[in-house]
């Protein structure tokens, strides 16, 4: 067998995948609920004790763990263990957008709704409390858009000399924008900001 053909074979039925994903992995879910009759979304506040992110928002979900057969299925176990509402409770609609980030792997949100909120049950170790935005708010409030940059820093080993062109690396950086929801004194950006408007972009009436 030549060397073609076995490139071909070992190829054969293949699944993509995502380059990079032995990164840290999570996923998340973005929950609508009805409440007082409009269709609202879910966040969390993080708990203060925690110390990553102490009281920042963000969606119910963290990292995929190797005995979750599926992203899927990780949301909906970090759903259930930080607030309390049962797996038959919730619905999962559709995958949104994967997103790849540089410093906190790669996120697999996905869109669901929850019956209700009766079984609400906060676990105060990761969560501090809950609070829900109309769709309508958000919907028809577009975030603050600001500039975050990210600079390219070579570490104490990084063979700089050896890089074709290495002086346009001495002030390189890359920009990102960061989106800034509020709503009464919540502020919400970041990751949990990024996700949310891709959800919004795409479902905002035309």
């Amino acid at each position: 067998m030549n060397e073609l053909s076995a490139i071909k074979r070992q190829l054969t039925n293949r699944k993509s995948g995502i380059l990079g994903s032995q990164a840290m992995q999570s996923a998340v879910i973005v929950p609508m609920v009805y409440v007082k009759g409009e269709l609202s979304i879910l966040f969390e506040v993080r708990s203060k004790k925690l110390t990553k992110q102490p009281g920042e928002i963000c969606f119910p979900g963290g990292r995929i763990d190797k005995t979750d057969p599926t992203p899927e299925a990780a949301a909906i176990r970090e759903l259930t263990e930080e607030i309390g509402i049962s797996k038959k409770s919730i619905n999962i609609i559709a995958p949104l957008d994967i997103l790849v980030t540089p410093f906190r792997g790669i996120i697999y949100p996905f869109l669901g709704d929850l019956q209700s909120l009766d079984e609400l049950k906060i676990n105060h170790d990761e969560v501090d409390h809950t609070f829900t935005i109309p769709l309508s708010y958000l919907y028809e409030h577009e975030p603050d858009v600001h500039s975050m940059k990210l600079w390219f820093e070579p570490g104490v080993d990084f063979p700089i000399d050896k890089v074709p062109n290495k002086r346009s690396y001495s002030n390189r950086y890359h920009e990102i924008p960061e989106y800034f929801y509020y709503y009464q004194d919540y502020v919400i950006w970041g990751l949990t900001a990024r996700m949310l408007s891709h959800f919004l972009d795409i479902t905002k009436p035309r």
